[in-house]
């Protein structure tokens, strides 16, 4: 019999245009999961904040051709249109359609949710777009969809990938052809991902660090594999605030390559889609940096975006999940009983 499947890929969204910049800012610092303030307090704070940081925000886009917003969007456009066709070979006797439900701009997970409702789904898988689960990211979105959907269909999650087979695939090959155009210069290869405090680790067991280094392992296992052994280093970008973050820091990683006398080849181990961290942090602010501190060449891996490989593992992925309810990993998860984790969490092991 065909089945109506709904796959809703979530990530955080961005601004559309400049004048989106603070009502998008205000979304984001409203968030309990970025500010962990009762609302009396964090609301306020939010308004604050996202008033404070427009203008500053908005030169930062505007760096990006995109219109003084972010790219992110019309990328996952391509990236839900790309796994729908994968799923569509995949599953031939079904009717399959991919939805995208952004955090904190449009399509925001209250419009997605009457949009899948509207469909009728039989079944519902929920894909977040970040491979490392994080109770800042995978956490919020699923919490803000549990809370919102209230349409047919038997549920289920991914809660995360962090060696998903075609996803580490595809950072390696990205990698590997990088590599080569830094020829015979001297380089470290740096991972980087979006930081977040240490307590969420520490007080909240957040497995995202385990996980990002959990990824990091298998790209370097898969390019070596391929032959490829270069010098590299985990590093965190993103910081913000007077809390202590996951570290090192991107740029003190940046900075320690240009003592070794060493160039950088960096890549967003924690990002699929090209968005502003990518676009202006890491190639623009992080680009300048490098020339400062005499790190060169500094060279950026681009995110995999729609890579072939890439979509067709989030396709297996979802192929996986149907025939269960529950939140389950992609490949190997969390290794470690980390009281965040909604897998073990529902299996009773987590503590």
């Amino acid at each position: 019999m065909s089945r109506r499947i709904a796959v809703v890929l979530f990530n955080l969204g961005g601004p559309d245009t400049a004048a989106d910049v603070k009502p998008f800012l205000f979304n984001l610092f409203n968030d309990q999961a970025i500010i962990g303030l009762p609302g009396w307090a964090r609301t306020p704070l939010a308004r604050l904040i996202s008033s404070r940081r427009e203008k500053s925000a908005q030169a930062n886009y505007a760096m990006m051709d995109a219109g003084g917003g972010s790219p992110l969007l019309p990328e996952t456009k391509v990236q839900a249109e790309a796994l729908r066709t994968a799923l569509a070979a995949r599953l031939p006797g079904d009717e399959v359609q991919t939805f995208i439900a952004m955090r904190y701009w449009s399509p925001l997970t209250e419009e997605t949710a009457t949009d899948v409702a509207a469909f009728g789904p039989d079944e519902v898988v929920l894909l977040p777009l970040y491979p490392q689960f994080s109770t800042t990211t995978t956490q919020s979105s699923l919490k803000a969809w549990n809370e919102t959907y209230a349409g047919s269909g038997v549920s289920r999650t991914v809660c995360c990938y962090p060696e998903g087979a075609g996803w580490i695939e595809a950072q390696a090959q990205a990698i590997r052809a990088t590599l080569k155009s830094a020829g015979d210069q001297p380089v470290r290869l740096l991972f980087s991902a979006h930081g977040i405090p240490e307590k969420l680790v520490e007080s909240k067991g957040d497995p995202y660090q385990a996980q990002v280094e959990a990824t990091v392992a298998a790209v370097t296992a898969r390019l070596a594999a391929m032959g490829v052994s270069v010098d590299h280093a985990l590093c965190y970008q993103s910081r913000v605030g007077p809390m202590k973050w996951l570290g090192p820091s991107t740029p003190e990683a940046i900075e320690a390559a240009g003592k070794d006398g060493l160039g950088v080849v960096i890549t967003p181990i924690a990002f699929v889609s090209e968005h502003i961290e990518t676009l202006v942090e890491l190639d623009i602010e992080y680009g300048h940096l490098a020339r400062d501190l005499g790190a060169q060449p500094y060279l950026r891996v681009p995110a995999v975006g729609p890579t072939a490989v890439f979509i067709d593992d989030l396709a297996q992925a979802v192929v996986e999940a149907l025939p269960r309810t529950g939140a389950a990993p992609h490949g190997p998860g969390c290794r470690k009983a980390w009281k965040a984790c909604p897998h073990l969490c529902q299996q009773g092991v987590a503590a």
